[in-house]
């Protein structure tokens, strides 16, 4: 049974190459327009139904991800205007402690947890913000929290994969505003520690965190478990940094290798119905269609395709399947996006996810995706 599962997930990638010829043909699919349709109608409906803005905690500063990528796409005043308002609502900060000698980077969601990446991802939208209308006051807390945190010793902050996604695009954002290499020197340096705890060299894959790693901890089956949305995290990840890492960074090189490495692995566990399970090699364990991990794949491996790094002929078929389950299963009429794992951090048996699961990071990774789909056919 073990090995049939795993031959089965390794060669899903060779049935989404059988598919249609026609299937990487623009023509064949949703267009530019009716894409763009597609994010007004799920962004409204997000913000029409959350008109109150929440703490800058990770779930809603992930949404904000997403709806900043749709308003630098569409140009839509009112995503701005939310994003802007959410900012203002949070005082431009995330944890709020001031007393340095209480910072904690463990798992908190009280103020004194500052250096904890959860609490760190609001600043990529902050400096999002800043460079489309500079002002110091809106990346002040970020720079005197990340530039702390790079004067301590330590090296071990990011401990959990969904913090490669919190953290790592803030410090290359800060980079191109500051032009400071410490924040990419302790990128990597950071990155390493992570690696040494959560990446799987033989699966390309990292497992959530240290808790998780085979055979300590193993799946239904037997197998290494691999959450879907926690793997979406560092994928996502990876390529928001390349889109801010300049061409001449001395890991550049590394970072990219990752990434395809990443992206074969992940395409090699689609389920031919287009979505991932939620424990990559164990689709039995917790079967069913994942919106959040699904979407965060999505847009990974449709930048990667748009920006030259992964062979559209091999990894398009994949990106349309993923596109198709989001369009036609996880997408509502309404707008709402169904199908996304509530918190937490792992496949859990028995979870039943329907069209009314829905949350603020799910909708972030869909707009991403969605952004990033428009781009595909403006190429």
């Amino acid at each position: 049974m073990k090995k049939n599962l795993v031959v089965t997930c390794l060669s899903t990638i060779l049935l989404a190459g059988m598919v249609c010829a026609d299937c990487t043909d623009k023509k064949n699919g949703s267009s530019k327009e009716e894409i763009i349709e597609i994010i007004h109608r799920v962004n409204n409906y997000w913000q029409a139904n959350h008109p109150e803005h929440g703490r800058a905690f990770w779930d809603n500063a992930a949404y904000h991800t997403g709806n900043m990528e749709a308003y630098f796409l569409t140009k839509k005043p009112e995503y701005l205007q939310y994003s802007t308002d959410w900012a203002v609502h949070n005082e431009w900060k995330g944890a709020k402690s001031d007393d340095k000698s209480e910072w904690k980077y463990s798992y908190g969601e009280s103020n004194e947890y500052v250096l904890f990446g959860d609490y760190q991802i609001c600043f990529q939208t902050y400096a999002d913000l800043y460079n489309l209308k500079p002002d110091t006051q809106k990346i002040a807390r970020a720079r005197e929290v990340m530039e702390y945190q790079m004067s301590t010793p330590n090296r071990d902050y990011w401990w959990w994969a969904d913090g490669l996604y919190m953290v790592m695009p803030v410090m290359t954002k800060l980079y191109k505003i500051t032009g400071n290499p410490l924040y990419l020197e302790k990128l990597h340096e950071y990155l390493t520690y992570a690696d040494s705890i959560m990446y799987d060299t033989e699966a390309g894959l990292y497992y959530r965190d240290g808790r998780y790693v085979y055979p300590k901890h193993k799946s239904g089956y037997g197998l290494k478990d691999f959450w879907a949305r926690g793997d979406g995290w560092v994928f996502a990840g990876l390529a928001k940094v390349l889109i801010d890492l300049p061409e001449t960074d001395r890991y550049r090189q590394e970072y990219i290798d990752r990434f395809c490495t990443m992206a074969k692995a992940i395409a090699g566990c689609q389920q031919p119905e287009g979505y991932w399970t939620r424990s990559l090699l164990d689709p039995q364990f917790a079967p069913g269609p994942e919106t959040s991990g699904t979407a965060f794949f999505a847009y990974g491996l449709q930048w990667g395709i748009n920006n030259g790094l992964l062979d559209a002929a091999k990894y398009q078929p994949v990106a349309d399947k993923a596109w198709a389950y989001l369009t036609t299963v996880a997408l509502q009429p309404d707008g709402k996006i169904g199908y996304v794992q509530p918190i937490g951090a792992q496949a859990i048996p028995g979870q039943i996810l329907d069209i009314n699961s829905t949350s603020n990071f799910g909708v972030g990774a869909f707009l991403l995706a969605a952004c990033e789909r428009v781009r595909y056919f403006l190429k």
